[in-house]
């Protein structure tokens, strides 16, 4: 193979990472070795079947066994928090090759868009001068991320020759900027859940019960729970089927260990789910039924405004990134004319705006296949509210970043509010030639027609619950380092 070149000590040692940076409360004097392409590597070895464990072994067999995590077995933070300490204490002691290593650290990450999330969780809550961009393994059944950064939706080779190819893509890729999205839930208190949200949320909700005064959902007796998104949240059938796949994997593990099963399985559910009839002869209630929905547009500030939605949609899509469903882009590109006459723009991954996409049923996604194919384009908005209150039905199902979950709605007086808005950046790594496009990238069509904006001023704007993930909760500096220069 043309990338067997690679595998030799030279090449390998460009990514090595000394052991004195991975371990914890170490006095380290100088960095032994300052290598070119510094990686961290987490793996999900849950993720993909057996593929996650054997993508454990091949790394570990090339790097330093220290600097190729379990994500099973060692939180993302737990981890960041020893190499950044030891850095900043190399830095102290005016080690200049550590601000170099800092510089040149990469991170990959394996598994499924719920592990790539929590990782960017992670990497977003600790807020770092100089945060490392990341790459993304594709290890789950949709692998939107992976996709749309250019690191392919099919699972990858675990063996030798292959790993290194992909650790040569990853030192030969650009960066870019993607929009990080937080998310907020508040609804009626049922049982306790401090510190942990019930298991029936995704773990990428935290419950988090220190709002600010200025919260207008700050209601006594109701409980809060804050996340991230990077891909998509959605609403309605599509998050049903979804449920229903998973809960089935979670009852028979061992019948969800090939890509293309899964893949086979979900399509089955969505005919047994219904999500292939009609809207009038499925019996799932609409999204304008379920909920008042309203958005902030770009530009506005404090002002919401209704989101008139047909009846006929059953499913909401808000959409970070141009790859859902395993690659499918429900947006489009907008034609000049509706470009103007709707103010919409193509969906660009950093330029504050959610895509809002509508969909009847699956048939009605099947357009995206089709050239030029897309959803029914409701709005682009940097803020969104969703508010249920009691009505058509007791429950409905929500995912986040393919992490699904059966929501149960109001059934008193009480109101169930979701809301998402823009929160900030991250860096991620990505092919030349990959999907996801820069509004500020000469090089990507309509680049000019995008207007940036300062999230440093939205950020004022907001309480405490609105600026961070909550990922990195254990993430804690000892008080001897001084890290006030860090942002």
């Amino acid at each position: 193979m043309a990338s067997e070149h690679l595998d030799n000590d030279e090449f390998i040692e460009k990514f090595h990472i000394p052991s004195s940076l991975l371990e914890q409360d170490t006095e380290v004097q100088c960095l032994p070795s300052k290598p070119e392409h510094p990686v961290l590597v987490f793996i999900n070895s849950r993720s993909g079947g057996q593929l996650g464990g054997e993508l454990l072994v091949t790394y570990r067999s090339i790097l330093n066994e220290k600097q190729v995590i379990d994500l099973g077995e060692e939180a993302p933070d737990s981890v960041l928090r020893k190499v950044f300490i030891n850095i900043e204490r190399l830095k102290a002691r005016g080690d200049e090759s550590a601000s170099e290593f800092e510089m040149n650290l990469k991170l990959i990450v394996a598994g499924g868009d719920g592990t790539a999330g929590w990782l960017l969780g992670v990497v977003s809550d600790l807020r770092l001068s100089q945060p490392p961009p990341i790459a993304t393994v594709p290890l789950g059944t949709g692998n939107n991320l992976p996709f749309a950064f250019g690191w392919g939706k099919k699972n990858p080779g675990t063996d030798r020759i292959s790993v290194l190819s992909f650790m040569d893509q990853v030192r030969k890729a650009k960066e870019m900027k993607i929009d990080s999205w937080h998310i907020l839930m508040r609804m009626k208190a049922k049982q306790a859940c401090d510190p942990v949200a019930p298991l029936e949320l995704p773990h990428s909700l935290h419950a988090f019960h220190r709002v600010s005064s200025t919260d207008d959902l700050n209601v006594e007796g109701s409980d809060t729970f804050r996340g991230g998104l990077w891909n998509y949240f959605s609403m309605g059938m599509d998050a049903q089927v979804s449920y229903a796949f998973h809960t089935e994997r979670k009852l028979n593990p061992e019948k969800f260990k090939n890509q293309l099963v899964n893949q086979s399985t979900y399509a089955k559910l969505g005919c047994s789910q219904g999500w292939f009839l009609p809207s009038h002869f499925s019996g799932a209630a609409s999204i304008s039924q379920l909920c008042n929905v309203k958005i902030m547009k770009k530009h506005t500030t404090g002002c919401w405004q209704d989101l008139e939605i047909p009846n006929s949609v059953r499913s909401i899509v808000c959409l970070n990134l141009p790859s859902f469903s395993g690659g499918l882009n429900p947006w489009g590109t907008p034609s000049s004319y509706k470009r103007r006459d709707r103010d919409l723009t193509a969906p660009y991954v950093d330029d504050g705006l959610l895509e809002i996409v509508g969909f009847r049923n699956a048939w009605h996604g099947l357009v995206l296949l089709a050239p030029n194919g897309h959803g029914t384009r409701l709005a682009q908005a940097q803020r969104i509210r969703f508010e249920f209150r009691k009505g058509s039905a007791q429950e409905t199902y929500m995912r986040v970043d393919g992490e699904p979950w059966k929501q149960p709605l109001p059934e008193n007086d009480e109101t169930v509010v979701i809301e998402i808005s823009h929160l900030g950046q991250v860096k991620m790594l990505a092919t030349l030639d990959c999907r996801a496009k820069s509004s500020l990238d000469p090089s990507s069509p309509m680049a000019h027609d995008v207007d940036e904006k300062d999230s440093d001023e939205e950020d004022k704007e907001v309480g405490e619950e609105w600026r961070k993930f909550g990922a990195a909760d254990t993430f804690r500096i000892p008080d001897e380092v001084d890290l006030s220069h860090l942002s």
